[in-house]
């Protein structure tokens, strides 16, 4: 009895900073299975064990008292978190209109409390939402159909601009609404089959995709995957990029075929497409959602190669560009491409003569967050980005909206850069067809 009582205090040891940490990081991406119940749960234990320590005479030692201290802390230091958190949130709310007109339509968050993005849409602090299977889980179709529809009537309740309202269909082990929408194969699946029956699959997944989001009130989707199919094999610290499994091939002629045929059917059924992940991860090993990442490749070899399915399908679509958060260690070794200025204005508006919409990946991703997110905020929007994803944890857009409302105030945001994103926007979803067309999306190109 006496060992074991000993193995329970080296744990309580043990575990105390552990718990503590946790307590202090509450709202940590990293931490959002902890979130609600689990929050309550850490807090209770660590009450019950200081009783229990209190009530077994451990204050009337030094190291005793050291214990209870420790268990003491995270109680404190949660309630502390959750403090910052509600002083942000509050202060992102209270902007004045002005600011969440000029800042509000560069972000697309993720969401799962329907008042607290109402909140958002009312306000005008975001441009467009994000649903994924969270949303839907443990509910009909026509729940979410009808939240959907909410939101988009106290959009023009409140005189603002329809919502981008964007899903993540690609098909294959990307599908996160589906069940309860039709779950499709991979586009890689089609390689095997002659180039016209390629092409005819293809617009039929498409078309299957673009019916069913747009008849949930979805209006782009974020889909499909341009990034060349590795040769090597899947790194053991990728958990979540897995693009091996997502990727359609490894000649860019194949990706661009069935490509510019999913996408052909995509937005003959009303949705918007969007390209991942410029610059390409194909040949990047390292899990962007937890780590930084370099594409060390020359750019004459990634034109030649890894661009030319982006160029191809941009070139006859309205087809949205996602840039993902990969070094281009050509162009700029300093940061991700996601927020690179040489980048997104210097190749993809300037080189290309690209000016449809840029948005970035998740910035909850870890090569982003862990980093400095108020800087790459700051630069993603002075780089020309029109769209700032928070997809993941979409707590993390009062944070990643101080970083931007902080980087306005300090007249740190290129204005021209703004009112130019602005303009595409606008050109990208006019009100006129957003009120004929509900739940329509046209992302506008101009060469």
């Amino acid at each position: 009895m006496q060992f074991l009582r000993r193995i329970g205090l080296i744990l309580l040891w043990l575990a105390a900073p552990v718990v503590a940490f946790a307590a202090a990081n509450k709202n940590d991406p990293y931490l959002v299975p902890l979130r609600g119940g689990g929050n309550i749960a850490l807090v209770a234990a660590s009450i019950m064990i200081v009783i229990v320590l209190l009530r077994r005479g451990r204050w009337r030692s030094i190291a005793g008292k050291l214990l209870v201290i420790l268990w003491c802390l995270p109680p404190l230091l949660m309630s502390a978190a959750h403090l910052k958190f509600e002083l942000r949130k509050h202060d992102v709310l209270a902007v004045s209109a002005a600011e969440a007109r000029q800042l509000g339509p560069h972000f697309m968050v993720g969401y799962s409390s329907f008042p607290d993005v109402a909140r958002l849409a009312e306000q005008g602090l975001i441009g467009g939402v994000y649903v994924t299977r969270h949303n839907i889980r443990g509910r009909t179709i026509e729940a979410l159909r009808a939240e959907i529809a909410a939101l988009q009537d106290k959009r023009r309740a409140a005189g603002l601009p329809p919502l981008v309202v964007a899903a993540d269909q690609e098909g294959g082990i990307v599908g996160h609404l589906a069940p309860p929408l039709t779950k499709l194969p991979a586009l890689a699946t089609l390689t095997g089959l002659a180039p016209d029956e390629q092409q005819a699959k293809a617009e039929e997944f498409g078309r299957i995709h673009g019916r069913e989001l747009a008849g949930l009130g979805v209006n782009l989707n974020l889909a499909p995957v341009l990034d060349l199919k590795p040769l090597q094999r899947r790194n053991r610290l990728d958990f979540h990029t897995l693009i091996g499994q997502r990727a359609i091939a490894t000649d860019p002629v194949v990706v661009s075929t069935i490509a510019s045929a999913y996408v052909r059917g995509l937005e003959g059924s009303g949705v918007g497409a969007t390209l991942k992940h410029f610059p390409g991860i194909g040949r990047v090993r390292t899990d962007t959602h937890h780590f930084s990442a370099s594409l060390n490749t020359p750019v004459k070899e990634l034109e030649a190669t890894d661009w030319l399915p982006f160029r191809e399908v941009l070139s006859h679509s309205r087809s949205a560009l996602m840039v993902g958060h990969v070094t281009l260690t050509a162009v700029d070794s300093d940061r991700a491409a996601s927020h690179s200025k040489r980048v997104v204005d210097g190749i993809i508006r300037g080189k290309w003569g690209y000016q449809g919409m840029v948005m970035t990946d998740d910035l909850v991703m870890g090569a982003i967050y862990q980093n400095d997110v108020c800087k790459a905020v700051v630069e993603a929007i002075n780089a020309g980005v029109d769209l700032l994803l928070v997809a993941y944890d979409g707590a993390q857009f009062y944070r990643v909206f101080a970083c931007a409302l902080e980087g306005s105030r300090q007249g740190r945001l290129d204005a021209a850069m703004l009112h130019a994103s602005a303009a595409r926007l606008e050109r990208g979803f006019p009100n006129a067809q957003a009120r004929a067309t509900p739940g329509v999306i046209s992302i506008a190109r101009q060469n």
